[in-house]
């Protein structure tokens, strides 16, 4: 199976946040779906090694920051490739509270739910939520997951629904790989010739990080 083909499939790409007794945290995830409009419900499948899964749990509550094409990647770098339990993800993410929980401020829109139900598979558990509250937060198109992978160039985390190892994709081989979150650099300027101050921009790792692919 080509699995290259999932890239196809309708996702986004959001932030999920909750809190932690007091205190913000979240994480990336692209599968989520509208389940029905009246009751407006949603379904969102989060890896059981994130933090932010039994933070969730625990609140009860959760929002969604839906990215837009023109969010700044290094988001989804905070989020999606270190650990809320060891890190303050927001300290240092303009956002602001809807509803009591932290909305990413570059973002074109946001939901607040209330779960409702869970769904455990063997590595996510399935949140079905009762959305309280909503709005666009900027006029620009929602980041998809294929834009993410063909524009952005970036990677699934590892524990993301869609995430394929690097070995069974079919993409054409590359030159710099950011060895941390998988970000292929393919600019104009030889890396060589990068300055040495220059980082990753999905998760502001050095150039040192970059290895090349033969």
């Amino acid at each position: 199976m080509n699995v290259n083909v999932f890239h196809n499939l309708s996702y986004g790409v959001y932030i999920v946040s909750t809190l932690d007794g007091e205190r913000p945290t979240g994480c990336v995830a692209n599968s989520i779906m509208q389940i029905t409009a009246s009751p407006a419900t949603l379904a969102v499948s989060i890896n059981h090694d994130n933090y932010t899964n039994s933070c969730m749990k625990r609140n009860g509550t959760f929002a969604v920051s839906i990215l837009s094409e023109e969010s700044d990647p290094g988001l989804i770098g905070t989020f999606g490739f270190q650990s809320g339990k060891n890190t303050d993800k927001f300290a240092a993410v303009d956002h602001v509270m809807k509803d009591g929980l932290p909305v990413v401020s570059d973002a074109c829109g946001y939901l607040t739910c209330r779960i409702i139900d869970t769904m455990e598979t063997s590595t996510h558990t399935v949140f079905l939520a009762e959305i309280m509250d909503g709005d666009l937060l900027l006029n620009v198109p929602a980041m998809t997951y294929s834009y993410y992978h063909k524009v952005v160039k970036g990677k699934s985390p590892k524990n993301a629904p869609t995430y394929i190892p690097e070995e069974q994709e079919t993409a054409a081989k590359v030159s710099y790989v950011c060895s941390v979150c998988g970000y292929v650099y393919d600019g104009e300027v030889p890396f060589e010739e990068l300055p040495d101050s220059y980082v990753c921009p999905i998760c502001k790792q050095p150039k040192s990080k970059f290895i090349k692919k033969d």
